[in-house]
């Protein structure tokens, strides 16, 4: 593996400019990446949030460089403003550009323009090569993923599962928007960017009422009304904290809590990534990709559904277009399998 070490490397760029889970999902490879070159100053070519949470927090990235709207980079593909000025900043700043990004058709011809002299990544047949790359295969799980594009530059990993350190800000943020929270608090996180991955609200409450914990229902501002759904569901009392937190205020309640009930989203990978164990719902096809690679103190439920239950259309093709029906796809996981899990979970703590 060191003879791949590349010589003189100082300064590493990583693009990876998507949302809060694909980030954490890359901590361990990131992590490899500093091991391996310690002297080196890494950059994430990321989106404005990287930024501010990144911005004083112990870990490996050295600083962030907040991209602008760029299609198929940091925006959708057919949106976003030509990228000119931003080559102009970064071109021949970096020894290292190593893309984390995805299969490569916008990103790798991106990197490839920053003018590092060394570029590495992944690539799906239709995608430019980068100097050294590894294949873009749909269904692999994303940490192990990167961790093969580290190797291509000879940093061996170490850890599988994300790591984030809370910080003393953090605590303050905490303590001063939510206040103290009971012993044994017990968190729930019912939404999700995409319907398909939402667990029923109430059986979310229902799984909180039997818990008999004190419990804390998170959400983002869009998800407001799940949130308030959950809370009103429940027989016994709830505090809800919905928009009120940055992500570094809700790492703080996460390590705070015995415990986060959720589905398959970016709050269980941050909560996973604060040492606090997680039950989660996951689709089958997702868990491949995005589930907990360890089951010590993670639990994923698996819903086996492939179909669309209004329309049957294949949910099993990741090129395919999607049918448009906004219905959950995991209403085969029960009440049951969720409270069995949580209970075992929280049984030592």
């Amino acid at each position: 593996m060191t003879s791949l070490l590349v010589d003189g490397v100082d300064r590493i760029a990583v693009l990876r400019a998507n949302a809060l889970g694909d980030f954490l999902l890359t901590l361990p490879a990131l992590e490899a990446l500093k091991r391996a070159y310690p002297a080196a100053r890494l950059t994430l070519l990321g989106r404005d949030w990287h930024a501010r949470f990144l911005r004083g927090r112990p870990g490996p990235v050295d600083d962030v460089v907040a991209l602008p709207p760029i299609s198929g980079v940091s925006a959708p593909p057919g949106e976003g403003a030509a990228p000119g000025h931003v080559y102009d900043e970064l071109r021949g700043r970096f020894d290292l550009a190593v893309q984390m990004h995805g299969g490569g058709r916008n990103s790798n011809p991106f990197l490839r323009r920053l003018g590092a002299r060394l570029t590495v990544g992944l690539r799906t047949p239709d995608a430019e090569p980068l100097d050294r790359w590894v294949p873009y295969v749909h269904y692999q799980h994303e940490t192990l993923r990167y961790l093969e594009v580290a190797r291509l530059v000879g940093a061996d990993g170490c850890s599988l599962e994300p790591r984030v350190a809370v910080t003393r800000a953090d605590w303050a943020e905490l303590s001063r928007v939510v206040g103290p929270l009971p012993r044994g608090v017990v968190a729930v996180h019912p939404g999700a960017n995409d319907a398909r991955r939402r667990w029923p609200p109430e059986r979310f409450a229902a799984v909180a009422d039997r818990l008999g914990r004190p419990v804390v229902v998170t959400g983002t501002g869009p998800e407001r009304g799940i949130v308030e759904r959950v809370v009103r569901e429940m027989r016994r009392p709830a505090v809800p904290v919905v928009g009120e937190l940055s992500l570094g205020g809700l790492a703080a309640l996460y390590a705070a809590c015995d415990l986060l009930i959720a589905n398959d989203t970016g709050p269980r990978h941050l909560a996973a990534a604060t040492g606090t164990p997680t039950v989660a719902v996951f689709l089958c096809g997702n868990l491949v990709n995005a589930g907990p690679l360890s089951r010590s103190h993670h639990r994923p439920l698996i819903s086996w559904t492939t179909a669309c239950p209004v329309c049957g259309a294949d949910g099993t093709d990741p090129y395919g277009e999607p049918c448009g029906h906004r219905v959950s796809w995991v209403g085969d996981v029960t009440v049951d399998d969720v409270l069995d899990q949580a209970r075992d979970l929280l049984g030592w703590r």
